[in-house]
């Protein structure tokens, strides 16, 4: 074996350092290869909402059958008709309207689910695992299946065109998604917990307000980032429920730009997309720090 001669007077393995090096070539071929994939998924998974943001300033004429990135020509005026609105309604009042739905459904959303979860985790009660099953039941039954019964129920007590088909559900614990997800987060705090405050005489409603939901901090800011977006981005059920335009929230405001039997504004559409899309990053930015606070850190705080 081949050996050098190092500056101290030891020798080491010219073999040696032959593999070192093809295996440290080796790892960076690796981590490039590993790059170079992130970006090219990246691009293809980001390519339609920076299609979309161009699009916004491009005018409406050149939008269909425009496959190209980058807009040959470039306009604002999307952005003035998307503000005016629709209909002789303004693009605030949909805004109002989507932002009071996605607002009013995270607070829903956290309260009942929250109570609800306690229940499940931190309460025995007869039949309590059977109500657990059948609640986790629910989430295997698709929405569209309910929908003729729901309408039904709702117009015969008079509650179509009105937001209370949209947000009673939420103030009555009725997503099965978030109260299983509390409920799995709250199994994990510690019991002693509830003992050493039950010991000093404080009850079921001062240990939830008082001890377990500020530990929930990091669940009930998951919960709150997926009941707006999915509150704000809903069609279906406001298309359902909803008559009165001025009651429109966003979606179905986007969708009044697009009509078969007249000439569709597909520039203002984009534009307003664009506008709808920015309350949603925001609300993420400011939420999702929350997310990874850890259940030990916020007990450790005084």
């Amino acid at each position: 074996m081949s050996t050098a001669l190092r500056p101290d007077g030891a020798t080491t393995s010219v073999a040696g350092n032959d593999r070192a090096r093809r295996a440290a070539n080796r790892r960076r071929g690796r981590t490039l290869g590993f790059h170079l994939a992130s970006w090219a998924l990246a691009l293809v998974v980001l390519y339609p909402g920076v299609w979309m943001l161009l699009s916004a300033f491009r005018p409406s004429n050149e939008i269909v059958g425009q496959t190209g990135l980058i807009p040959d020509e470039t306009t604002l005026d999307n952005f003035r008709k998307a503000f005016e609105g629709i209909g002789g309604i303004s693009f605030w009042t949909f805004f109002g309207n989507s932002m009071f739905l996605a607002v009013a459904s995270v607070v829903g959303v956290c309260l009942s689910c929250s109570v609800s979860a306690y229940a499940f985790a931190r309460i025995e009660f007869p039949g309590r695992k059977i109500f657990f099953a059948l609640m986790i039941g629910t989430l295997l039954l698709p929405f569209h299946v309910v929908i003729i019964p729901q309408f039904i129920m709702f117009n015969e007590i008079g509650w179509t065109d009105s937001y209370l088909p949209l947000l009673v559900g939420k103030f009555l614990a009725c997503d099965a998604f978030f109260v299983f997800l509390m409920v799995q987060f709250m199994r994990n705090l510690p019991r002693e917990l509830d003992e050493s405050a039950r010991i000093d005489g404080a009850g079921h409603p001062r240990i939830f307000f008082s001890i377990v939901l500020p530990l929930m901090r990091p669940v009930l800011a998951t919960a709150s980032i997926f009941a707006f977006i999915w509150s704000w981005n809903d069609f279906l059920a406001p298309l359902i429920y909803l008559r009165s335009p001025d009651s429109y929230p966003l979606p179905l405001m986007l969708r009044q730009y697009t009509d078969q039997t007249t000439v569709s504004d597909y520039g203002a559409q984009m534009a307003a997309a664009v506008l709808a899309l920015v309350p949603v990053l925001l609300f993420f930015v400011l939420f999702q720090r929350y997310i990874v606070d850890g259940v030990a850190t916020q007990g450790l705080k005084g």
